[in-house]
């Protein structure tokens, strides 16, 4: 029961991590979604809804804007991972070597880089398009018949995924089932620019320890004065040209 406890608490650490990564990129996925809904329904009373041109620059905008927000959000978590890695390196070698773990207070393994993280995080954030793109399709006829709040609660959750589609549908037909295409947004972003920042901050240590170096070696040949005191006699005489 112990070891069960254990492993339990071990990858719940996992998860939770990197739920809490998630959350940033999700609700600027959340605001490009509720903006295009905004834009998509500003229509004057009575009037129908129509998809036009400027909603469809307007889609584009907003994925492109809650993309590059969650590449920026995933470049940092990966050179944050990095710094996590090397601190459990440290901490794992002088387990090693002394037996005992080295206590660092600010290490997490949960924290710490992994390839696949990336991906993960980006897939949280990707079913919520994917959910959304499976209901809707489920039930295209009763959503493409008339406006309801359901209809709205989905525009809310994945907006920039389902109102592109919505828009098309009020002069054609085009299946929902291929908004969860979208759900590969994120994950490409999230995992992409994940590992992109951990190699960044990794080609910045090794850049700063070269040139460390460097200054290390600069110093070590700089030729050294001689201190021969204060008394007469004690300095060599220069050579008159």
């Amino acid at each position: 029961m112990a070891k069960f406890k254990q492993k339990f608490k071990y990858y719940a650490g996992y998860v939770w991590q990197m739920i809490k990564s998630a959350l940033p990129s999700f609700f600027m996925y959340l605001c490009a979604g509720t903006i295009l809904m905004l834009i998509f329904l500003n229509v004057k009373e009575d009037a129908p809804l129509k998809w036009e041109n400027k909603h469809v620059i307007w889609s584009i905008v907003c994925v492109v804007a809650a993309a590059a927000y969650d590449g920026l959000v995933a470049w940092a978590n990966g050179g944050s991972g990095y710094e996590m890695l090397v601190s459990g390196n440290i901490k794992r070698s002088t387990a090693d070597m002394y037996g005992a773990s080295y206590k660092i207070s600010a290490h997490k393994e949960a924290k710490e880089y992994r390839v696949w993280k990336g991906f993960v995080t980006g897939a949280i954030v990707g079913l919520f398009p994917l959910i959304a793109g499976i209901v809707f399709g489920c039930n295209q006829t009763a959503i493409d018949a008339k406006l309801m709040p359901g209809t709205l609660v989905g525009f809310l959750l994945s907006g920039w995924s389902l109102i592109p589609f919505y828009g098309i549908n009020l002069t054609g037909n085009v299946s929902y089932f291929l908004s969860c295409l979208f759900a590969l947004v994120p994950i490409c972003a999230h995992g992409g620019f994940y590992i992109a920042g951990a190699y960044a901050k990794r080609n910045k240590a090794i850049r700063q320890q070269i040139l460390a170096d460097k200054a290390a070696e600069a110093e070590a040949n700089k030729p050294k004065k001689i201190n021969y005191g204060g008394l007469p006699g004690t300095k060599p005489k220069k050579k008159r040209k």
